[in-house]
């Protein structure tokens, strides 16, 4: 593929809504498209640029203008981004859009209390019990995206359905031309 081919994808919502299990069905399809891709997934980021995160509300601010800023130079380099983060902000999204000529954001919505039962890395858990102050959804606000390209809802689309429907939106809008 051609460095004008590559596009970013960004995937927001709840902790525990699905982005990583979308992302693991997605990165094969896009690949297999002939797409060089690169997951941008927040946590593994964030445990190289803030290794003692303290999820305050200037480091998130650093963290997610850092993220942004790599995604945008793999797009240039010609690397299609998925980037699979909270990013609790819609400011923060803004901000990779701005940077992202070829940008599309797909909300992963789904009901707190579900997110809660997935929760196989006990976020909500350690929010519940004060250990952790700043968990989105409980202690910090998370703002929806008002006009994304994509909704999904992962308590009616399986994983590998909602990865079909980017895959759709993505051949339409980048990869048809």
């Amino acid at each position: 593929m051609t460095r004008h081919q590559a596009f970013a994808i960004w995937l927001t919502g709840l902790p525990a809504s699905g982005k990583s299990s979308i992302v693991r069905e997605l990165r094969p399809k896009l690949e297999a498209a002939g797409l060089t891709v690169e997951v941008l997934e927040s946590d593994k980021v964030r445990r190289v640029l803030t290794p003692t995160a303290t999820y305050s509300e200037s480091e998130r601010d650093l963290f997610y203008r850092a993220l942004a800023f790599t995604g945008a130079r793999l797009v240039a380099h010609g690397v299609t981004v998925i980037f699979d983060a909270t990013a609790t902000r819609r400011a923060y999204r803004d901000f990779g859009r701005s940077m992202i000529q070829r940008f599309v954001e797909v909300a992963v919505v789904c009901p707190i209390e579900t997110c809660m039962q997935r929760d196989y890395k006990g976020t909500y858990q350690r929010g519940q019990r004060g250990e952790s102050l700043t968990v989105p959804g409980l202690q910090e606000p998370y703002e929806a995206p008002l006009h994304p390209d994509l909704t999904i809802d992962t308590t009616k689309v399986p994983a590998h359905e909602a990865a079909g429907e980017i895959l759709e939106l993505v051949n339409a809008k980048f990869m048809s031309r």
